[in-house]
């Protein structure tokens, strides 16, 4: 009677299977990744004028940003087998990048972490090729979406534990929370590997996703370029300052008064976790391609408007501390987590375009993390010692007026050509 059951209903349990393991497995990821910025490095000697923290953040972003340049033609070209097993090195080697970040004295070790995140920027786009394509993307997509979040401050709360609990040291911290996430990420990748392909109507609805070579990724840019240009620059905004506030919350938490509360991290997070899956999630039941993509571009408006405004708030103290960091985070992960599942998955459904969404992220993402660079130096060489809670309030404000702004204007490019189009749905 349960098999039965279960065949009877195979879409929503395929969906459900789904959104689980991909959410687990890239919560497992982040264990190999996040870790290191629970840590301050107070003791630890400047490097060519940058915080020890400050070039650490750098090395790994970079070697993630460098990934992504790369990834845009990786993932556009990625072919469906051996996935799992390609994850499983990638984790790999970026494990043992961790243990040399342990043992080789400073500064050498900054090196370490740029080769950490090199091979795990390519891992989103292989993980969400499992699941793109499908009725039921948006609930997948969210929920793997949503293990940015949630991981983010998890991770980070168990490597605080280690090292307030177990008196791990700061540089070894990264590779012993790697090696507690090691056993569940091996039976993780090979749950991945069960997911069933898309169907047929999966197929129908949102559009066959091939890999796209040099010459269709060049045409498939020229026909969406203004569009893909404006969403490009709200994604930068977006990842910048929600890669500062994940990178240096600690530092920020420290500034106004939780510096030795490991639980704060999850304490933010979770309550975000909850609230953006269930945002992001409940599109699944807009069957129209157009229609979501569009509300889409609402959604994004709302989190810059409730980032903006609660950094008002909280900069003219009428908002406590850890209130801001909840609601600046909800912001920003409402403007930024339909990017990674709803946006350019509903995108190439709404224009009937045959390609992938790993290409489209992987641009966006490659330009975000330049920008993530970027703020971090200026922030090192013209703003002295001001603290990263005082200028990344005024920064959000400033930026959240330009995200509105540009949003706007690529919600109405978008309106237009499809007008033009004229595509009409059943």
């Amino acid at each position: 009677m349960v098999v039965n059951y279960i065949k009877k209903h195979r879409e929503f349990f395929v969906a459900l299977y789904a959104a689980v393991i991909t959410f687990l497995t890239y919560a497992t990821v982040y264990a190999f990744r996040k870790p290191f910025t629970a840590g301050t490095y107070h003791d630890m000697p400047a490097i060519f004028g940058l915080a020890y923290k400050d070039a650490l953040v750098i090395s790994q972003v970079l070697g993630y940003m460098f990934s992504k340049f790369y990834g845009i033609k990786f993932i556009a070209e990625l072919k469906h087998f051996g996935r799992g097993k390609l994850i499983l090195m990638l984790v790999g080697v970026s494990w043992l990048a961790l243990l040399l970040f342990a043992i080789v004295p400073a500064p050498y070790n900054i090196l370490f972490l740029f080769i950490n995140g090199f091979p795990l920027g390519i891992i989103w786009g292989i993980v969400f090729s499992f699941v793109e394509g499908r009725k039921a993307t948006d609930f997948i997509g969210a929920a793997l979406a949503v293990s940015f979040i949630f991981s983010s401050g998890f991770v980070k709360s168990v490597g605080k534990t280690l090292m307030v609990q177990f008196h791990i040291k700061e540089l070894w911290m990264p590779f012993v929370t790697g090696l507690v996430f090691a056993i569940p990420m091996i039976i993780l990748l090979w749950l991945l590997e069960k997911i069933p392909p898309p169907t047929e109507a999966d197929k129908a609805q949102r559009v066959i996703r091939a890999s796209l070579n040099k010459a269709e990724r060049k045409i498939f840019f020229k026909n969406f370029s203004t569009g893909l240009v404006l969403l490009v620059l709200v994604y930068v905004i977006l990842t910048v300052f929600r890669d500062i506030r994940d990178n240096f919350a600690a530092d920020m938490f420290r500034e106004m008064g939780f510096g030795k509360n490991a639980a704060v991290f999850t304490e933010t997070e979770t309550p975000i976790s909850i609230i953006v899956l269930i945002l992001i999630s409940s599109m699944i039941f807009i069957k129209n391609n157009a229609r979501a993509f569009f509300i889409t571009h609402y959604l994004i408006i709302a989190g810059f408007m409730i980032v903006g405004i609660s950094s008002w708030l909280f900069l003219y103290q009428h908002l406590p501390p850890l209130y801001w960091m909840t609601l600046v985070g909800l912001g920003l992960y409402v403007g930024y987590i339909p990017f990674n599942c709803i946006l350019f998955d509903r995108m190439i459904a709404t224009y009937r375009y045959m390609g992938n969404v790993g290409f489209l992220m992987y641009v966006a993402d490659s330009f975000g993390y330049l920008g993530s660079v970027g703020v971090i130096i200026l922030k090192t060489f013209f703003s002295g010692h001001m603290e990263w809670s005082v200028l990344y309030g005024n920064g959000v404000i400033i930026f959240s007026v330009i995200g509105v702004a540009v949003t706007a204007i690529a919600l109405y490019y978008f309106k237009s050509k499809y007008n033009k189009i004229n595509i009409v749905y059943a």
